[in-house]
């Protein structure tokens, strides 16, 4: 085994305080964690410990300087690796099985059941003060967040109200569902996810609103829109109708010589305000409608206004 001093590069006549920083900054720089794939770098690291095991113990380095014991702790003259009063055990030791098994360098003086060194060094505290004492307590965990959804009727968008949602967990939840919110967005329920590990925080429900199918309005984005009926002759002659709204029915002027498909917008009538955001409009596309039950007079009229006025819807499509 090489000489301790020449292992932590100082002199013999190195104080304690310099062969403690030596070996600091070594350990740190070959320590296996930083090193994972580097076999090279643990069998340094081993080096370092076992030269530090020697000369930063104040009653070891005295025995070693003296010629008593040689740069592996044991007595000159003494063959072998072991450990027994005075001595100490170093290696290895893989933490658990399988991938992701985390492999330590563990070592022990005065052989089992030993503590702190004869002269009061304990390598322990050593490592504690280098890592943070990262490998003697997990720091505490937050929970995962949790996903679910709440399908909510239009009319719940309209007045704000509430919702039931189960979570992955099977637990069930009230949530609230603010006027105006939006299909799509999320309402975060603090603390409502998985618990955390070792004392650490639950995390979040993340609730997604989804807007249930309406019968008449279809929503885009905080806008609506709703197909209204109109008979032939209130688009042709233009007429004052009812159209429903979120608020009830209002009135609606079609204008003389409307199309079906014509759309007229009614504005502040989609979605409320919500979040900062202004109210929606509510889009109307006209749709013409014959009469259910047409009679004798209504064909007559059609094949008149046919013979009379008949033209080419369909001319400009070539």
């Amino acid at each position: 085994m090489r000489d301790p001093y020449d292992v932590l590069g100082v002199p013999k006549s190195a104080s304690a305080a310099d062969i403690k920083k030596a070996y600091r900054q070594l350990a740190k720089k070959y320590h296996p964690d930083r090193n994972k794939d580097d076999v090279k770098a643990k069998e340094r690291f081993a080096e370092i410990n076992t030269a530090y095991e020697i000369v930063g113990d104040e009653k070891k380095k005295a025995q070693y300087d003296r010629g008593e014991i040689g740069p592996d702790g044991k007595p000159r003259g003494f063959e072998g690796f072991g450990a027994g009063p005075g001595g100490f055990t170093r290696g290895w030791r893989t933490a658990g099985g399988g991938p992701g098994a985390e492999t330590h360098y563990e070592f022990n003086f005065g052989g089992p059941g030993a503590g702190a060194g004869a002269g009061g060094f304990d390598p322990s505290d050593l490592f504690a003060d280098l890592f943070g004492g990262r490998r003697r307590q997990a720091a505490p965990t937050r929970g995962d967040d949790v996903a679910a959804t709440a399908t909510v009727p239009l009319e719940t968008i309209v007045r704000g109200g509430s919702a039931r949602v189960i979570l992955p967990s099977g637990r069930t939840l009230e949530v609230k569902i603010p006027a105006g919110v939006e299909d799509g967005q999320q309402i975060r329920l603090r603390g409502q996810g998985q618990p955390g590990l070792r004392g650490g925080e639950p995390g979040d429900a993340l609730v997604t609103v989804k807007i249930a199918p309406h019968p008449y309005f279809k929503v885009e984005g905080r806008d609506l829109r709703v197909e209204l009926p109109v008979a032939i002759y209130e688009a042709a002659l233009g007429a004052k109708v009812q159209t429903p709204t979120l608020d009830g029915k209002v009135e609606l002027a079609v204008p003389p010589g409307s199309n079906g498909g014509r759309v007229l917008r009614l504005r502040g009538k989609g979605l409320p305000a919500s979040d900062g955001k202004p109210a929606g409009d509510l889009y109307v596309a006209l749709k013409i409608m014959l009469p259910e039950d047409p009679d004798a007079d209504f064909d007559s009229q059609m094949r008149e206004l046919r013979d009379r006025h008949g033209y080419d819807p369909r001319r400009k499509m070539g």
